[in-house]
């Protein structure tokens, strides 16, 4: 696991997809603190070394990030078991609300250095 607070390389994601399947990574952003922690097997060992370190729940959602995709709409996919909480209207394992998919893929636009 990484946690990422300033920044990472597209190329180091692109070498950390190789050991997953599917070619992608494994990411929980605190849309709070504008941080996220990456490259696990699962988002719920994620989100927990998050909340260790002082996150808060209702702050946290899983993504997955598909580096070869990058500059498409695939690159961030909502896909995450953690993300079912009813109540906090999310009923599905993907993010539901439109302003909250917008800023998670604003935080992990400026974490990912594409160059």
């Amino acid at each position: 696991m990484k946690l990422v607070v300033d920044s990472i390389s597209i190329e180091e994601l692109k070498k950390m997809s190789e050991t997953m399947f599917e070619a992608l990574v494994k990411a929980v952003v605190d849309v709070d603190q504008e941080i996220m922690v990456i490259d696990a097997t699962m988002h719920s060992d994620e989100e927990m070394f998050l909340l260790e370190n002082g996150s808060q729940q209702e702050n946290l959602w899983g993504i997955n990030i598909y580096p070869h995709e990058a500059g498409t709409p695939r690159f961030v996919v909502f896909d995450s078991m953690i993300n079912i909480r009813p109540g906090q209207n999310n009923r599905s394992r993907s993010v539901e609300n439109p302003d909250l998919q917008a800023k998670i893929q604003k935080i992990v636009l400026k974490l990912v250095k594409m160059s």
